[in-house]
């Protein structure tokens, strides 16, 4: 079994990465929520998904803040560019609302996965008065993952129908 300081040290490259992974986040739906015209519905989530990322990104902050350390500068801008070359992506595809619609319920189920390595590594390295906090951001992700792919067919749905009648139905 590896000792309290393999899995703290694990613990804190976790927050690293996941703070790294939620400026990722904020750069995959800004640019998304900016280009909708014919999904209110998604962009209703994206909305309060944003507002929801930005906690998560303070609950990681208060998180490293606590345990004496900060957030990779580096990181956070790598994946921060990577997400925003992902988001332009898909606008030259036809179906760019389909596309990114399951680009984002990959990612959402990424993102819980990070979160339950987290909780997992901070109960074992000792952090557990980390793992309310992080479990917030996981419910919070549960609940996206969850209204993305429930909202999918109706997507799929409105943007056959907005196609068929020769409209713009890509965002």
């Amino acid at each position: 079994m590896p000792s309290d300081n393999a899995a703290g040290d694990v613990f804190i490259d976790g927050l690293r990465n996941a703070h790294a992974m939620e400026k990722q986040a904020l750069s995959i739906m800004q640019p998304q929520l900016n280009r909708l015209e014919h999904y209110p519905q998604v962009a209703a989530l994206l909305d309060r998904h944003i507002r929801e990322t930005e906690g998560q990104i303070a609950r990681i902050e208060q998180i490293l803040d606590s345990a004496g350390t900060s957030a990779s500068t580096l990181k956070d801008m790598s994946l921060s560019l990577s997400g925003t070359m992902a988001a332009m992506g898909h606008t030259v595809a036809g179906d760019e609302i389909l596309k990114n619609s399951f680009a984002n319920v990959a990612f959402e189920n990424f993102e819980i996965a990070a979160y339950a390595s987290l909780i997992a590594s901070a109960e074992m390295g000792g952090m557990s008065s980390a793992v309310p906090l992080l479990r917030q951001n996981l419910d919070e992700e549960v609940a996206m993952a969850s209204a993305l792919l429930e909202g999918l067919p109706g997507v799929t749905q409105q943007y056959i129908g907005l196609r068929a009648s020769g409209e713009r139905a890509d965002v």
